[in-house]
């Protein structure tokens, strides 16, 4: 799946527009959805993610090696 983030597992939203006269069509709101590359320093090798905005925020804030951790714990290989 290419708008899935694998930190936070945010993934694209199904919903209706509707229009003036309250017609209804099938519309999706994709995640802002990046591909970012990290330094894994207990492994010595750079980490290619994909991660939400959202989780480029947690990142910087909880470190890589404790993100890396948890998206390992969710069974997902890096």
């Amino acid at each position: 799946m290419s708008a899935y983030c694998q930190l936070t597992g945010v993934k694209p939203v199904f919903g209706n527009n509707v229009s003036h006269s309250h017609r209804r069509t099938r519309r999706r709101w994709n995640p802002n959805i990046q591909r970012r590359r990290y330094w894994l320093p207990s492994e010595d090798r750079f980490v290619q993610l994909t991660v939400s905005a959202r989780a480029i925020k947690t990142i910087d804030k909880i470190g890589i090696e404790q993100a890396v951790a948890r998206i390992r714990a969710r069974g997902e290989k890096v």
